[in-house]
């Protein structure tokens, strides 16, 4: 049985307008008779079918009727036969049935038809007219129409919006007419919207209008010019989309529950990818930031294929709401009066919350642990409150540093689940644990939140920013990255995700290259324009998040009279209606892809090391041996040379030897042996070696042995023996030294003065050169078979000598 979709109309004096609600339909058949029958029949991808039949009011002409066919919607145009206003749409006066209903987006009334826009007469208009009739030929997501409302608040029409991006409109500028029109209507319409961004975020519209901005940006147009064959660019899109999602369902491990709620979310609506979630991050730093956009859509939206569906956009805004609400409601910490620029972003031991628990030497102190955008608070527990909060101070610019620890009882380090603090100010390390059965995800993302603060005040004083408004903007982005990671992991609960994709400075401070970003940043900062509407500060006192800020900056937009400091109050303030754009700069762009493309090397050739690092002491033993194996035909080779087992090599590396120290060679001398490595290289390089060394294989029974488990055991035994002595001669040669040196045998220190001060004057009047000569000779010679006796004699008084010299006692003690 057949079903009937939704069909919007409206009409001007010599068309009608058919908008219905199909989602990727197929088998598309529309026809029009001249007697105004108008039939329309059509099927779903899930194998349902659709069809109607309209008898029309008047005659209609079919030879101008034409359909378009998006990915969300049919749309058709039919031309009346006689210019003028029907009455209804329908001939019958019976009610119309519930499927069919008024577009009031296109709803154009008699007398207003004169201003109104034809939406199919773009042949004699040039760009201004090809605008209007997108509003007819592109698909429903560009997001003029969408944008309805928002517009009305402007107090414009799309005539003159269109009109005046045309005005800064070059027609010799290459880019896409259609996509700049998009950017510059949504930077419009944001402006006005985000001044009550909290009440638009918890009625939808704001993540309604949003999501169909990032889609209208992604695909302005089905017919641009630079796409001739729409239909093929789509049927690619989905085919890409299937793969994508295929190919993340096809893993070897598949959990048994989802680990997270995103792919429950997927719905069959047009989905945006990476792209477009970045751009509006650039106008609205709200859902994403520039500087860390892409790789935040890459966490969010790993388990769904890459595609961030509305549902989980729409989720994850309302999700960042609740978030600041919960921070809202937060005490102030016991004894603490926060500054005015100081706001609570993260709680934890509190009754509705998870335990954190201080480590003093031997005892455990549990309490309350508050974060703010400068320090960290700790409130021990008491019996009725708390007691007053010890303050970390995080913007110091002192030497600080908090790393992970293990605490366990008595000192054993048996729970991988603490945090260790120290700074040049304590005489003491402060650690804090957060217990949890199984893994260690509070301390990981407490690890990330605090180094976020500590690298955000870094940031600030290694560039030198004194601006409050400046320094405000980035205390706001930073901020809305830790709410941002907040709403994140209450949507992936049973696997979290990993806290610096969503943190901007603990990001590049881990990724390669990250400070060549860093540093963009910092010169991009002067650029923006905090007090816009769209900015990270704007939005922050819109959400009420933020109280009075004095500003040392006097900004020319704001028109003061006077050289009084700028107070960004409570009341909406926009100091510039133009659309707000966070660091569009290209070297921007060119740094934050060079560092995501070489962390995507790092983390490949990092996976390559995985199974190394899992293997026990005896697997890297035997890998060991196995890699120094070369080394075994070369030793041998030195051991010829040394022992004169080849004369004329040994005779010949000594002359070289003395040669290149007595003419001050060796610079020259390693320089050609590096040349000889990168010849070795680029000869292996030629014979593909590395295509067919692809896998080292290295066989268990080259460890193996013949001997019997009590031969084995004795050999262990004798091993650990001679480890024990030559610890013990290690000790005793130190303990001998020491002696001299403090004249415990006075003999002995007398002869080694001696024997100084001789050597000393021989290096002052002789050169160093002469010295490395007489060391390579005597090392030659005392190897040479006919003379290798005659060194006993001064080897055995220098032994007698060495084994007079006494030593310090030593006693261990309990």
């Amino acid at each position: 049985m057949s079903r009937h979709p939704e069909v919007l109309w409206a009409q001007r004096s010599d068309k009608v307008y058919l908008t219905i609600a199909l989602p990727d339909a197929k088998d598309v058949s529309i026809k029009c008779e001249p007697h105004g029958l108008f039939t329309f029949s059509a099927s779903h991808v899930q194998g349902d079918s659709y069809s109607f039949t309209l008898e029309l009011y008047g005659p209609i002409s079919p030879e101008g009727c034409k359909n378009k066919t998006g990915l969300r919607n049919i749309l058709c145009s039919v031309q009346k036969a006689q210019k003028g206003w029907w009455k209804r749409l329908l001939k019958s006066e019976e009610k119309p049935a519930p499927y069919l209903k008024v577009d009031w987006h296109r709803w154009c009334d008699e007398d207003d038809e004169e201003s109104a826009s034809d939406a199919d007469d773009d042949d004699a208009r040039g760009n201004s007219t090809h605008l209007k009739s997108l509003l007819f030929t592109m698909d429903e997501s560009f997001s003029l129409l969408q944008m309805y409302h928002p517009f009305c608040k402007l107090d414009t029409t799309v005539e003159k919006l269109v009109e005046e991006f045309e005005a800064g409109w070059n027609p010799d500028y290459k880019g896409n007419y259609c996509k700049n029109l998009v950017e510059f209507c949504s930077g419009m319409a944001l402006s006005v919207m985000c001044h009550n961004i909290e009440e638009k975020i918890n009625d939808g519209s704001f993540s309604r209008l949003t999501y169909d901005m990032m889609l209208a940006w992604e695909r302005p147009s089905y017919y641009d010019e630079h796409d001739p064959n729409p239909t093929e660019t789509i049927a690619k899109e989905k085919e890409e989309r299937s793969i994508a999602v295929n190919a993340a369902k096809e893993q070897e491990d598949i959990p048994l529950f989802y680990s997270d709620i995103m792919p429950l979310l997927v719905t069959n609506e047009p989905s945006i990818g990476e792209d477009a979630f970045v751009w509006l991050g650039s106008l609205v730093p709200l859902v994403s930031d520039v500087a860390n956009g892409r790789f935040t859509f890459e966490t969010l939206t790993a388990t769904t294929g890459f595609r961030l569906h509305f549902p989980a956009y729409d989720m994850f805004l309302k999700e960042m709401d609740k978030c600041i609400r919960h921070l809202q409601k937060q005490a102030t910490p016991t004894g603490v009066e926060l500054a005015d620029d100081e706001y609570i972003l993260h709680v934890e031991g509190t009754a509705s919350s998870q335990r954190v628990v201080r480590h003093i030497r031997g005892t455990s102190w549990p309490g309350r642990l508050t974060l703010s955008n400068y320090a960290l608070y700790f409130e021990s527990s008491g019996v009725i409150k708390y007691d007053d909060a010890l303050k970390i101070d995080l913007s110091k610019d002192i030497e600080q540093s908090v790393k992970p620890v293990a605490t366990g009882p008595w000192g054993a380090q048996l729970f991988d689940k603490a945090i260790v603090y120290n700074s040049a100010d304590l005489s003491e390390d402060i650690v804090i644990e957060f217990p949890e059965l199984t893994s260690s995800t509070r301390r990981d993302h407490w690890l990330a939140l605090i180094r976020e603060i500590m690298f955000l005040h870094q940031f600030l004083s290694k560039y030198n920013i004194k601006s409050s408004i400046q320094s405000w903007e980035m205390h706001a982005r930073t901020m809305l990255g830790i709410i941002r990671l907040h709403a994140a992991r209450e949507m992936q609960r049973i696997s979290p995700p990993v806290p610096t994709k969503f943190l901007i400075f603990s990001l590049y401070n881990e990724v390669p290259k990250g400070d060549y970003v860093l540093e963009e940043i910092a010169e991009n900062l002067n650029k923006i324009n905090s007090g816009h509407s769209c900015s990270a500060s704007s939005i922050l006192r819109n959400m009420n998040i933020s109280r009075n800020i004095v500003s040392d900056v006097i900004v020319e937009e704001a028109t003061q009279a006077d050289d009084s400091p700028l107070v960004l109050d409570d009341s909406p303030l926009v100091l510039d209606d133009s659309p707000l754009v966070l660091d569009d700069s290209p070297s921007l762009h060119t740094a934050i892809d060079q560092s995501r493309e070489e962390e995507k090397e790092v983390l490949i050739a990092k996976a390559t090391t995985e199974e190394l690092k899992d293997e026990g002491v005896t697997d890297a033993v035997l890998v060991l041996t196995e890699l120094l194996k070369p080394l075994k035909s070369v030793v041998p080779k030195f051991q010829e040379i040394f022992t004169w087992e080849r004369p004329r090599n040994t005779l010949a590396v000594l002359a070289a030897s003395l040669i290149i120290t007595f003419m001050e060679w060796v610079g020259k001398a390693i320089a050609a042996f590096l040349i000889w490595v990168v010849v070795m290289m680029l000869e292996l390089r030629r014979k593909r070696i590395n295509e067919k060394c692809n896998e080292l294989v290295i066989s268990r029974s080259s460890m193996s042995s013949d001997q019997s488990t009590m031969e084995s055991i004795v050999s262990a035994q004798h091993g650990f023996y001679t480890l024990h002595e030559m610890l013990q001669i290690a000790n005793i040669a130190i303990l001998k030294i020491w002696s001299i040196l403090i004249s415990k045998a006075d003999k002995h220190a007398n002869t080694v003065m001696v024997a100084m001060i001789g050597a000393a004057v021989l290096l002052a009047v002789i050169p160093f050169k002469y010295f490395l000569m007489g060391a390579i000779l005597q090392s030659f010679i005392m190897t040479y078979p006919k003379t290798g006796k005659s060194s006993g004699p001064g080897n055995r008084r220098l032994k007698e000598w060495w084994d007079s010299i006494p030593i310090v006692s030593v006693r261990v003690a309990d």
